[in-house]
């Protein structure tokens, strides 16, 4: 998952080379950043109607996956105008709808009682893989863009290996499932799997708006208190957020150990009112201290992941077991079609009114997140197995 996650902000991570180069205009620099995530919706809701991920094994579609999106990254290095870049973006998101809700779906496997602890410790390589470009571009300013987007499509390469020679197929998922048009149907009929999706989506109103423009937003924050040149601040930026993505991965795992224990939706709700008072105090910190700034982004980032892989588990748990893999798909796929506006949204308020209270209107979103998951207790049963 860390390895093939690293095509998701490939891109980001060099937007400002990107745009200077190919003259994008701001429309064109938005669509390259959303453009995964459109893709990624289109590539769940295919395999959520189609139930991809519970008709094939999950380990040759996640192997599928790394493959065909590396092959879009790395077509980036040969893109000739914005229409080319976001098209294989486009693609990248396609194929990463079979890494993710697949990968997901491997460890649930291989879990029962522990569960919420490796979907922890899975969305947790996750969000690494997801910082790693950033993490590049704040190491060395020289980096061309087209080697960071060849890096990121080897590593998914190698994800792709590692997945199909040395993971095997666990015990508590069934392997494999007949076609059901009716599945997506019988997974949501069920209330307990509809309040856990209803808490993910508020989750995912803030989560990528966040990874996606914290290095912007610290960009400018430093920038604002003239803290050195343009360059350094762009720089720092960049540490910034992958320090605020990178981060989740502790609270994703830490997370899933302790709601293991007093259960996911109570660990869930208390992760995302943290993080919904992080972007509430955003604004008070911009402008001040880098450790100021690093501190922020080490806070927000273990809250705003820290709710998702048990928000994932919750629907694992109250869904058919032969069709977890779809019950997961349809799930993401909401989520991401909803971060696309909040994406959109939060550089439409800093045009207007600078980064200072941008992330403001991210704040319902786990307000509400949290308040769906007050229906789900860890009594909750779930639906049986369909015959």
């Amino acid at each position: 998952m860390f390895l093939g996650m690293t095509l998701w902000f490939s891109a980001t991570a060099a937007t400002a080379a990107i745009v200077a180069e190919f003259h994008l205009s701001p429309g064109d620099a938005a669509w390259l950043t959303m453009a995964v995530q459109a893709g990624f919706v289109a590539g769940t809701l295919v395999s959520a109607i189609l139930n991809l991920p519970d008709v094939f094994n999950a380990r040759r579609l996640f192997a599928a996956g790394c493959v065909c999106g590396a092959a879009a990254n790395a077509l980036l290095a040969g893109a000739r105008g914005p229409t080319s870049l976001i098209a294989l973006r486009v693609a990248t998101g396609v194929a990463l709808a079979w890494v993710y809700p697949p990968g997901m779906k491997v460890a649930a496997g291989w879990f029962e009682r522990r569960r919420g602890a490796a979907l922890g410790v899975v969305i947790g390589a996750l969000t690494i893989g997801s910082a790693f470009p950033h993490l590049l571009a704040a190491v060395s300013a020289q980096i061309p863009w087209r080697v960071l987007m060849f890096s990121a499509s080897t590593l998914a390469l190698a994800g792709g290996v590692i997945i199909v020679t040395a993971v095997g197929d666990g015990p508590y998922v069934a392997r494999s499932a007949s076609f059901d048009p009716r599945a997506i149907a019988r997974v949501f009929s069920y209330r307990p799997a509809r309040l856990a999706t209803l808490g993910y989506l508020g989750h995912m109103w803030e989560l990528y708006a966040v990874w996606t423009w914290i290095a912007a937003f610290a960009t400018a924050s430093l920038a604002s208190a003239e803290l050195g040149a343009a360059p350094a601040a762009s720089r720092a930026g960049s540490a910034i957020a992958f320090l605020t993505i990178a981060s989740g991965a502790v609270g994703s795992a830490a997370a899933g150990f302790y709601a293991d224990r007093v259960g996911k939706a109570r660990v869930a709700a208390g992760a995302m009112l943290v993080s919904g008072t992080c972007a509430a105090l955003a604004g008070a910190a911009f402008g001040a201290p880098p450790f100021v700034l690093a501190a922020l982004a080490v806070v927000w980032g273990v809250a705003v992941v820290a709710d998702s892989a048990q928000l994932s588990a919750l629907v694992a748990e109250h869904s058919p077991r032969d069709h977890v893999g779809t019950a997961l798909t349809v799930q993401t796929c909401c989520g991401f079609l909803l971060t696309m506006a909040s994406i959109r949204l939060v550089p439409a308020i800093a045009l207007a009114g600078g980064w200072r209270w941008a992330f403001l209107c991210l704040v319902p979103g786990p307000l509400l997140g949290a308040w769906a998951l007050r229906g789900l207790t860890p009594a909750a049963g779930r639906p049986g197995r369909a015959g």
